[in-house]
């Protein structure tokens, strides 16, 4: 009995002795959960129109997963992208910048990366949100397309490579999908280019044959050295046609992992579901975080996918088995980041480069470019609405409310701010053209820092919009619009794509001028009877663009011994050069294949 007595009181002495301690660690741990830096799962469609997501109004394709995201989140209504085209649209994304300052904005024909053995790409000067996360000891990946660019002198120096830009794990694209990856899909890259060099090549081919047969039938005396120096520049005029173009698909049509090639040419048919077990895997791998995916789809860029589990599901053709099987992979990471706990403790966004591509169908296929709602044109057609806005949407339980909706101008630059602010970086930076979107998303302010977006399509800076303070009212002023052919159409159908300079434009002066808060569609152009700031609007942005070229310090310039930022998009920059070309094996016997995943 007494020593049961005595054995009770040393617990009882021992408790108060432990419960200080206890509480401690408690409140430690309580403290470590408070301030652990959020996660960021970023979600990037390729040539998505706005109009085929459900929750964007959409209700003939199925978008369960992303709706699901809009409606426990917060969905941006006037979401727009730097650029109307993948390459300077993803240079703005990742750093903040229009891409005119990267030097990724296009100065004629080539308004997108066109070989990945060029040395064109994301300058090494250029800061990412990857690079300023990593410094405040964030674990970065980026599984999909890239699109920025590999090698600057040498196969494998890796100038523009992902891991160079803040990236610690890369596994997908380096380039893009296209059709060259696909055979019997033609060609996206200088079809014309190919046509003459290929007919080049044929009539020195056929001269050849003509000359040696005359010179064998005795008809004319030929000396011999003409006739091979014609066969010489017969077989050069053939490589030159054939090595970069027909063997693209080797050459573009690659997946690496970090700095090594293990697809080449790629495995069209796994690829969407090893993409997204390397998403799933960087998560579970860093759920312990802080960690930073960019999850950048394939999806929806032709050529389209033909999977199995998704073909002929949806009603409206291959296009939209693609949207329905892209809105499933979604909804797969979605809900590897709940399944982890990780939910409360990550913010989730999803967007689209630019908008959809309305000109791209054929008989075969029918239409495999994207919807783009009510608004007026598409990918590749300057400041039109239909090229640059895009979904928007971010879920963050706990912190964001769910189904709030946003209607103010917000732009895919704003990604980088938002994030520096959220991982607590307070460094000095560059100048950046996007701001913090959390005070808009949260509701403590109710109007977007973007009085003024400038809207560009390569150098040239197509359209202007406004956003006068005190007013509901979206100015959006049109200096250049693209020609569309036929006359009279939606698009350049004629072209396939539109161009953004010369003569494939029309200059107004004075400018069109549209209240895309009452005209969305950009149908009712303003004048001075019918809108009473006209005189305003002409000259208040006039005024901003004086403003703005002024922080444009760092001009494109094609001097390669300027300090100045150098035009990343010129013809020695952009076509293709073999010994930059990344290979797997020792070129130019390029090619391997990556065991595709047991599913």
């Amino acid at each position: 009995m007494n020593r049961k007595l005595c054995a009770g009181m040393r617990s009882c002495l021992v408790v108060p002795l432990l419960l200080p301690l206890l509480l401690a660690a408690g409140s430690d741990v309580t403290g470590e959960e408070a301030n652990r830096k959020p996660n960021f799962v970023l979600i990037m469609a390729d040539d998505l129109g706005i109009g085929d997501v459900g929750c964007y109004g959409n209700n003939t394709i199925r978008t369960p997963n992303i709706d699901r995201l809009a409606s426990d989140g917060v969905r941006l209504t006037q979401h727009i992208s730097a650029a109307p085209l993948c390459t300077p649209s993803r240079a703005a994304f990742t750093t903040g910048r229009y891409p005119l300052r990267s030097g990724l904005g296009s100065i004629g024909r080539a308004e997108v990366l066109l070989f990945l053995g060029g040395s064109g790409g994301l300058p090494p000067s250029e800061t990412t949100f990857a690079k300023r996360l990593q410094q405040q000891g964030y674990t970065t990946g980026l599984v999909g397309k890239w699109h920025l660019g590999v090698n600057c002198e040498h196969r494998g120096d890796h100038c523009h490579h992902p891991n160079q830009h803040g990236f610690s794990y890369f596994y997908g694209l380096p380039f893009t999908l296209f059709n060259d990856c696909m055979p019997g899909e033609g060609t996206n890259v200088l079809g014309d280019l190919q046509d003459a060099l290929q007919q080049m090549a044929a009539i020195l081919g056929v001269g050849l044959f003509t000359l040696v047969c005359v010179r064998v039938c005795g008809l004319l005396e030929l000396r011999l050295w003409l006739l091979v120096a014609l066969f010489s520049l017969s077989i050069l005029a053939t490589a030159v046609w054939y090595v970069p173009f027909k063997l693209m698909a080797t050459w573009n049509c690659i997946v690496m992992r970090n700095q090594d090639v293990v697809d080449q040419p790629m495995t069209l048919e796994t690829l969407p579901q090893r993409l997204l077990g390397e998403a799933q895997n960087f998560i579970r791998r860093n759920s312990d975080g802080p960690f930073l995916l960019f999850f950048s789809l394939v999806h929806v860029h032709t050529p389209l996918f033909n999977t199995p589990a998704f073909a002929g599901k949806s009603r409206h053709g291959r296009y939209g088995d693609n949207v329905e099987e892209m809105d499933w992979l979604i909804g797969q990471l979605t809900e590897t980041v709940d399944s982890l706990g990780l939910a409360n403790d990550t913010l989730m966004y999803f967007t689209s480069d630019h908008g959809g591509h309305v000109e791209d169908a054929d008989s075969r296929v029918g239409q495999k470019g994207g919807w783009n709602s009510i608004y007026k044109g598409g990918k590749a057609m300057g400041g039109w609405e239909g090229g640059i806005r895009v979904p928007g949407i971010f879920r963050w339980p706990g912190r964001l409310a769910a189904g709030r909706v946003v209607d103010e101008p917000t732009s895919l630059m704003d990604l980088y701010p938002t994030l520096k602010y959220l991982a607590e970086d307070t460094q000095p930076d560059r100048h950046l053209d996007g701001y913090n979107l959390m005070p808009l998303l949260e509701g403590r302010v109710k109007r977007s820092e973007h009085e003024f977006m400038f809207h560009y399509c390569g150098i040239y800076l197509h359209a202007v919009r406004w956003h006068p303070p005190g007013s509901d009212s979206v100015y959006k002023l049109h200096f250049f619009t693209p020609n569309f052919s036929p006359p009279g159409a939606g698009g350049c159908y004629e072209a396939k794509i539109c161009q953004c300079y010369g003569d494939y434009v029309t200059h107004h002066d004075p400018p069109l001028v549209y209240d895309i808060f009452h005209d969305p569609s950009e149908s009712r152009p303003l004048t001075p009877d019918s809108e009473p700031r006209y005189t305003e609007i002409l000259e208040q942005t006039a005024r901003a663009v004086e403003k703005h070229n002024g922080t444009l310090t760092s001009k494109q310039v094609n001097d390669t011994h300027s300090t100045a930022v150098q035009s990343q998009m010129t013809w020695d920059k952009i076509l293709w050069r073999p010994w930059l070309q990344p290979c797997c094996g020792t070129f130019p016997f390029c090619g391997c294949k990556e065991e595709a995943p047991h599913t």
